[in-house]
């Protein structure tokens, strides 16, 4: 029997960092741009040259292929020269850092055209590259200017950074990502005056928070303005070896702050009396040793927050914690109201927390009265305030069980949608690859025709690989590509979050490491899914059924298609804020030019777009969105009302109490009329304490028995747990029948046989034998059809290796 629920060390791995390596944080690196140990002069000092040598070697340093488009630069050099040389100053850097053009006020294109009717960026392009000015970032985000990487590597004659341009080309990116690389680089040497050796990973994180800055000042409002840049640059730096060893792998890791101290998270909320500041702190580290980050957080905004700061508020001359009671009715009644105006929901949770902090001091002063006598006070939470705190929680179950009820009858539509979604575009990308070029194909009953950009179009001119796009018969460009590849995440999401029961955390910690198997006693392999340790210290392992396997087979094989293993990412904690040891996940994917974990906020965006979708054809989804733990909810409640003993699904489910199960099920009406007349007939008698504990050797191989007769001729029936069957073995009728698709054939066969009875009865007149073979038929060619749906989805390679030959070693 496996061990469905075995006790690990007692640390949670969502709990503490256990890995060898460090949890990194940004505050490790302290973002601040470089100082530059040797001034870069590739061509020596040319602060004060004579604008006739610098447009020579703004002609002798051009990207272009012909003499005349050189000789145009070199006009255009001295032209932006001739305009610096109109503002005051005995160097070319001061006369820039005077001029409009120098504090962002204007662009080269306010400058016009030379004659020769080159526009004078790329004058302004040629002073940066020869390092005759040193721009601000705000000035080169603003011209954006087109072959700066090309003709700034050329110049510089730079070892090092011809090297990072030759990793840059054989990295795992897209073109773009390579030229965003490229450019964030030089940009950044440009800006900071520094040569690529005096390049560190403080120089590109403050590169990225100014990128940032600057970006939301030239486009604010749009999306584009909240994202950092370097991430492409991170990558490269770090993979060729430029940065330390101890350095964060990738920019996302460097730009955490990960765990705050708890000075920081105190000071979070205005604490003006500094006595009562301190008192906090204190009562804090004495807490921080039993409990997790998260639950300090909860625990300090409770106690800093919600209690201590707003006392303050509504009355700023409080002294100490002797809390009258006018104050705190107060108190009671602001906290009962959000900042948004809403009602609070989660009241008693702060009153328990103000009373723990109350009576822990009261606890905590027996021992140590010079540290905590002098704050004890009554405390102010009177008795009656806990008063219907069972029946408030009986409430919040009631609403909990009423939100699956409201669900679970939604639950197909979803599954439905994602999964003909992910079928219609992979399907679409695999007639849209072996398309020509501007050649229409038809796919499910429209027609597409696959199509070059014109940026596609340099990209193929330049020998780089072209993204697969189509344009449908309404003239929409669609990048199926990316279509399909968030079609797949939603679908491998949702099935693996319905038929597993896992919590959103521990489905993004799924790894490849969590795939094992044990071997039953009739020698059947059984898969099994071991979830690690997320809100219990207890790690679990949940057979996995064929639908799960099946999910969990293509998430495997769409990461190892090109032969290589599953990518070695670390996780992002955002409970406690720290960074896992280097796992192979599996629900990973990658996003521009990183790759990393899916995140439980991206499933949440993601079950809400699919739920919006929805709404178009389905009214009741206008009002009704999912979350993962709806997931976990309507599977607890599918289990134990299937007839599945609780505490099977409780260990199932990873609970430590049974009556958290309990509360997890939902309880349906015609649950409530089954059971009641089966309690009037039988007068069963309730179920004994003793079978609520942990599964035993001889239970388990009981329900494994059930499964194994649940296997008749066309498939597998899927009737209630320890229940035989009910229907007569009338499969064929049964709704309980799960056709295996290697049966369609023997359907064919029966329907065959079926219509040869009903034309024998047709033509005996024998009225009700013909109603029963229609309905007979009706119910096989639905059970067909839905078989054959089935049969459609996407197989799986396991990649099976093949027997060695004999002398293979």
């Amino acid at each position: 029997m496996p061990d469905l629920a075995r006790p690990t060390t007692g640390v949670s791995r969502r709990h503490a960092h256990t890995g060898d390596e460090p949890a990194f944080a940004s505050s490790q690196i302290e973002a601040r741009p470089a100082s530059a140990t040797i001034v870069p002069r590739p061509f020596g000092d040319l602060s004060a040259a004579t604008p006739q040598l610098i447009g020579q070697l703004a002609y002798d340093t051009s990207p272009a292929a012909s003499a005349k488009t050189a000789e145009q630069h070199r006009a255009s050099t001295r032209r932006v020269l001739a305009y610096l040389g109109g503002f005051e100053g005995s160097t070319w850097q001061q006369r820039w850092d005077a001029s409009p053009l120098g504090r962002g006020e204007i662009t080269a294109a306010d400058l016009g055209t030379t004659r020769a009717g080159q526009k004078c960026s790329v004058g302004v392009r040629a002073l940066f590259c020869l390092r005759v000015v040193q721009p601000t970032l705000l000035v080169m985000k603003k011209h954006n200017f087109n072959g700066f990487p090309a003709q700034f590597i050329a110049a510089q004659d730079d070892p090092l950074l011809d090297k990072y341009a030759a990793q840059v080309a054989h990295h795992d990116f897209s073109w773009p990502h390579k030229r965003e690389a490229l450019f964030d680089v030089c940009c950044l040497l440009a800006v900071q005056g520094i040569g690529f050796a005096d390049l560190t990973p403080a120089a590109l994180l403050h590169h990225a928070h100014a990128s940032r800055t600057a970006k939301a000042v030239l486009r604010p409002g749009t999306k584009d303005a909240h994202v950092f840049a370097g991430h492409a640059a991170w990558n490269v730096l770090h993979a060729m070896g430029h940065f330390p060893p101890s350095t964060p792998a990738t920019l996302r890791q460097a730009l955490h702050r990960g765990q705050l101290t708890l000075e920081e998270l105190v000071d979070r909320h205005t604490i003006r009396n500094q006595g009562v500041r301190r008192l906090l702190l204190d009562y804090f580290h004495r807490r921080k040793s039993d409990t997790d980050y998260a639950s300090l957080v909860n625990l300090v905004r409770n106690v800093a927050h919600n209690f201590w700061a707003r006392i303050e508020e509504i009355d700023p001359g409080q002294a100490d914690l002797n809390i009258p009671a006018d104050l705190y009715s107060a108190w009671r009644q602001k906290i009962g109201i959000r900042h948004d105006g809403k009602p609070r929901i989660g009241v008693d949770t702060i009153v328990i927390a103000v009373r723990s902090f109350y009576y822990d001091l009261h606890t905590w002063a027996a021992d140590e009265p010079e540290r905590w006598a002098l704050w004890v006070a009554p405390c102010p939470v009177p008795p009656s305030e806990l008063r219907g705190l069972a029946k408030r929680r009986r409430r919040i179950n009631e609403r909990s069980a009423d939100r699956t009820r409201l669900r679970q009858p939604l639950l197909p539509l979803l599954v439905r949608h994602v999964e003909e979604r992910y079928d219609h575009t992979r399907t679409l990308l695999e007639h849209a690859t072996a398309a020509a070029t501007d050649t229409p194909f038809p796919h499910g009953g429209r027609t597409y025709r696959r199509v070059l950009t014109e940026e596609d179009r340099a990209l193929a001119r330049a020998g780089h690989r072209t993204p697969v796009r189509v344009r449908d018969g309404a003239g929409q460009l669609i990048h199926i590509e990316a279509e399909e590849e968030t079609a797949f995440w939603d679908w491998a999401t949702v099935e693996t979050l319905r038929h597993s029961g896992a919590r959103i955390e521990e489905m993004c910690e799924v790894s490849h490491l969590s795939i094992r198997h044990y071997q039953r006693n009739n020698g059947e392999m059984v898969a099994l899914l071991v979830i690690s340790p997320s809100k219990t210290d207890r790690e679990r392992v949940v057979p996995m059924s064929a639908e799960l396997f099946h999910v969990i087979a293509s998430v495997i094989r769409r990461h190892t298609r090109d032969g290589s293993p599953v990518p070695i990412l670390r996780r992002f904690d955002p409970h406690d804020k720290v960074w896992s040891p280097p796992m192979p996940f599996l629900f990973q994917r990658k996003i521009g030019s990183t790759r990393s974990v899916i995140s439980p906020v991206t499933v949440l965006s993601m079950l809400a777009r699919r739920c919006t979708d929805l709404a178009e054809q389905h009214p009741a989804f206008r009002s009704v969105k999912f979350t993962p733990h709806d997931f976990r909810r309507i599977f607890t409640t599918e289990l134990v009302n299937s007839g599945l003993p609780i505490h099977i699904g409780a260990a199932l489910l990873g609970h430590l109490n049974i009556q958290t199960t309990r509360g997890y099920v939902a309880v349906f009406d015609e649950d409530v009329i089954r059971h009641y007349l089966g309690h009037l007939n039988e007068r069963r008698q309730l179920r004994p304490d003793d079978e609520y504990r942990d599964v035993t050797s001889d239970e388990w191989d009981e329900f494994e028995e059930h499964f194994d007769k649940r296997k008749v001729e066309l498939g597998a029936c899927g009737r209630p747990y320890g229940t035989p069957c009910q229907h007569e073995h009338a499969c064929i009728r049964c709704p309980m029948l799960q056709v295996s698709p290697k049966m369609i054939s023997r359907l064919d066969d029966l329907e065959a046989d079926l219509v040869t009875r009903r034309a024998r009865a047709q033509a005996e007149g024998w009225a009700g034998e013909i109603e029963g073979l229609d309905l007979t038929l009706q119910l096989l060619r639905a059970k067909r059809d839905d078989t054959q749906r089935r049969t459609q989805r996407p197989t799986v390679d396991l990649g099976i290796p093949t027997p060695r030959t004999t002398g293979t070693p």
